[in-house]
């Protein structure tokens, strides 16, 4: 009976190390994605510059890319707590799925697009 539950306590803790490590992953996408909008504002700026423009701030594309940076590191403290915390359960035999954090991320996700939506649609509209 033993070598039975300790394949199955085995996939529980290497199915956790897989579920951290997407959560790694997604925060360093994030990350990266908040650099490349933090570099879009520099590039718009340029444009302006060509056209015959004053030169214009960064804008709020800093400020999105700089939320981006900070939401990527955040998720990745998140999966590193998730992780530890699903670890301790698993070895008390008392595991509870995620919840109130799966729904923070996806409402962030959607808010946080609408609002890049929203910029882009201005940008697009100002270069007229």
């Amino acid at each position: 009976m033993p070598d039975q539950q300790y394949p199955a306590r085995a996939r529980d803790h290497l199915a956790n190390e897989r579920t951290f490590l997407a959560w790694v992953r997604t925060g360093v996408a994030v990350v990266v994605f908040g650099f490349a909008i933090g570099r879009f504002a520099v590039a718009i700026r340029e444009l302006f510059q060509l056209q015959g423009h004053a030169p214009r701030t960064a804008g709020l594309s800093v400020w999105f890319g700089i939320v981006a940076i900070v939401t990527g590191v955040i998720l990745v403290f998140a999966g590193l707590n998730r992780y530890r915390r699903t670890r301790a359960q698993l070895d008390s035999g008392s595991f509870e799925p995620a919840g109130f954090v799966i729904d923070l991320v996806a409402i962030f996700t959607v808010v946080f697009g609408l609002a890049l939506a929203g910029y882009l649609f201005y940008i697009q509209r100002s270069l007229r």
